[in-house]
């Protein structure tokens, strides 16, 4: 009984520390995947190289490159790419971390 309860939250350690989730607010429209987002807070899943954003039913999956920086950012904040008018996110900086996702575009 002791080992199956053990195995248990060993197994949910696991998941947790494989799937991070973070928030994130966009100030201005911002284009992930093709799909549009409006302005608001965000809640960011992150697994492996797969970023789900996610605002109410509105749900965008993108693939991202995990790279850590030398330091941990004070903030989040996230990096655009202008094209055809609309503004691309290119990278977002997790606050109290140092991971930088950065976007396949």
């Amino acid at each position: 009984m002791l080992k199956k309860l053990l195995l248990g939250f060993a197994t949910l350690a696991l998941v947790t520390a494989s799937a991070a989730s973070h928030r994130i607010t966009l100030f201005q429209p911002s284009v992930v995947s093709g799909t549009e987002l409006k302005p608001g807070e965000y809640k960011l899943e992150l697994s492996d190289n797969k970023v789900v954003i996610k605002r109410g039913k509105q749900t965008v999956e993108a693939s991202v490159k995990v790279e850590n920086a030398d330091a941990k950012f004070s903030s989040t904040s996230v990096r655009y790419a202008n094209g055809d008018g609309k503004l691309r996110i290119q990278e977002i900086r997790l606050g109290g971390t140092s991971t930088r996702l950065v976007f396949d575009n």
